[in-house]
């Protein structure tokens, strides 16, 4: 069994293949020949949680465990830690330990690529990531690759995360700034990462039409990265609407105030299949699911780039 380390795991998982081997799995959604349990979730101290995340289809099978602890930064740890072990779906044979963090920043990247490419009305950028941690990198470096933006603002509440960020945007060629606040250049973007573990909404109530909001924080129902009404004034897309109505804190405290309906929303796997692209405001919220960490190994294991 290979065992595969960051750097290694990274190698296997480009992010345009990436992000067509998640498109190939959401197309796939209804299909028999997949499998995927709802994740399971254990509280760990201190706010900590653990993930556990099995699912399958033919020809491999994978499970994947990870920890997320909020409070890690501040021990100079990372937030989140893991891997996820590839089988042969047919004999068991342990193929392969990829390196979960990498995992999940990568297809998460990845999954908010592909949303943009498909639903945002400006998939060109520019772009402003809001959260400077591994996330944050990772969807520089996925909508860089795989939109070709080529201008990025970064805010953060550390700003010389935010500092640091833009100087690694720059080592790719980009134009790129740090800024206190998002505020700052929302009427500049066509798209917005929120990558942060904040429990209050990290955007202003106000954004304006034409920009694309990929959310991939806030995946508790109690914390939430927008707020009810900048989701009552979005189109609003979701990854898998099982899981989003379980940990979307977003999406749940907007329906908690009438603000926005779960009927209104519309998965991934509808969009794809859309001939139209959105208009106005769009809001991609995604939490994950089994499936994307799936598609991940398949990039790795079956259809390498």
């Amino acid at each position: 069994m290979e065992i595969l380390d960051a750097r290694e795991t990274a190698e296997r998982l480009p992010y345009p293949a990436l992000a067509e081997s998640i498109r190939e799995i959401a197309l796939a959604m209804g299909s028999d020949d997949l499998q995927a349990p709802p994740r399971f979730a254990l509280p760990l101290q201190e706010g900590g949680i653990l993930l556990v995340m099995p699912a399958a289809d033919k020809e491999i099978a994978i499970t994947k465990l990870v920890t997320v602890h909020p409070e890690n930064p501040g021990r100079d740890l990372p937030t989140i830690q893991g891997e996820v072990v590839v089988m042969d779906a047919t004999t068991g044979e342990r193929l392969g330990l990829l390196e979960g963090g990498v995992v999940t920043a990568r297809r998460t990247a990845a999954l908010s690529m592909l949303a943009a490419r498909e639903l945002a009305p400006h998939p060109d950028g520019p772009l402003l990531v809001v959260g400077a941690g591994t996330q944050g990198r990772a969807h520089l470096d996925a909508f860089r690759a795989g939109l070709g933006v080529s201008r990025a603002f970064i805010s953060s509440r550390s700003q010389g995360n935010a500092v640091s960020l833009a100087g690694h945007a720059r080592s790719l060629g980009m134009e790129a700034e740090a800024v206190e606040g998002p505020g700052e250049v929302l009427d500049d973007v066509g798209l917005i990462v929120t990558a942060t573990t904040s429990k209050e909404p990290v955007l202003p109530e106000e954004i304006p039409d034409g920009v694309f909001v990929a959310a991939v924080g806030a995946f508790e129902p109690e914390a939430a990265e927008l707020t009810p009404t900048s989701i009552s004034a979005s189109q609003v897309f979701v990854d898998t609407l099982e899981g989003a109505k379980e940990e979307a804190g977003d999406l749940i405290q907007a329906e908690r105030v009438g603000a926005f309906a779960w009927e209104s929303a519309t998965e991934l796997e509808a969009a794809l299949l859309s001939p139209e692209r959105p208009e106005g405001t769009v809001v991609f919220k995604s939490v994950g699911h089994a499936l994307w960490d799936l598609a991940a190994a398949r990039t790795a294991y079956v259809n390498p780039a």
